[in-house]
């Protein structure tokens, strides 16, 4: 029998599947748990030190009882926080999620940058390090968006988000003049994954073209490195989604996609 192993994805909440999407494309062979901490969710509300009491032992619950052969950390909040402790404190191997700022810099030509986060992600040291760090001389803007999270979970389960909310978030993104693209900002950092899950609509509603850098391929190929070489099979019924809150849900076509087209348990 060929040997399937088990990836568990782990985020504050349904973010992490934009990081998932890609992770089952580049490993169609695993077995998938996906784990959304909704009943602490947003993350982002909360403090470091009750991020890290949350997080660290409820990890240790899950590897007891999902035994993954890796995790990940699909939640940029809680990999600028959490992943030493984890490392520390367990032996699976992990891949977190932070701001892509030293790609971002390396590619912008007007030397201008934005980064579109949760308020924790970008007032965290870890992001300035970043910065300090890549940015290149590159203008690096950090833009704490308090909704856009709870706008992009709201999105996916259907209910309708107005052009003028979305707006709100997205606007301080976007600095210098309008019609000289050599000086305006020409990439926006997408530093927390639920955002991608809006990327249509950001694209249709920014004031002017700009790159957006995700970076779940990069996660993946990651992912797909620490593995090894896969099998080249498709477990079409290997996938798990657990909510913490054990709430009721209807999501289950919307969410299909990202697990591949497999049916969830």
């Amino acid at each position: 029998m060929t040997y399937s192993p088990t990836i568990l994805v782990f985020d504050s909440g349904l973010g992490g599947l934009t990081v998932l999407r890609e992770v089952v494309a580049a490993r169609p062979d695993a077995h998938y748990v996906y784990v959304a901490d909704d009943a602490f969710f947003p993350y982002g509300h909360h403090s470091e030190d009750e991020i890290i009491a949350r997080v660290v032992p409820l990890m240790g619950e899950l590897i007891g009882t999902h035994d993954p052969d890796l995790v990940v950390i699909a939640c940029n909040t809680a990999s600028t926080l959490v992943m030493s402790h984890l490392r520390a404190a367990y032996s699976v191997p992990f891949v977190g999620t932070v701001p892509a700022i030293k790609p971002a810099c390396a590619q912008s030509k007007s030397r201008r940058v934005s980064v579109l986060g949760t308020k924790g992600t970008v007032k965290r040291e870890y992001t300035k390090a970043l910065i300090r760090d890549f940015a290149q001389g590159c203008e690096v803007t950090l833009v704490g968006s308090p909704e856009l999270a709870s706008l992009a979970e709201a999105a996916l389960g259907g209910q309708p988000i107005s052009d003028g909310d979305i707006l709100a978030e997205l606007t301080p993104c976007f600095v210098g003049d309008a019609d000289d693209a050599t000086s305006r900002t020409d990439i926006v950092v997408l530093a927390c994954t639920h955002y991608p899950l809006l990327l249509d609509r950001l694209k249709e509603l920014a004031p002017w073209p700009v790159d957006w850098i995700d970076p779940a391929p990069a996660i993946a190929r990651r992912v797909s490195d620490l593995l090894g070489p896969g099998t080249g099979g498709n477990v079409q019924s290997g996938a798990e989604m657990i909510f913490t809150s054990n709430r009721a849900h209807s999501l289950a076509a919307a969410l299909m996609p990202f697990f591949g087209g497999r049916v969830l348990a």
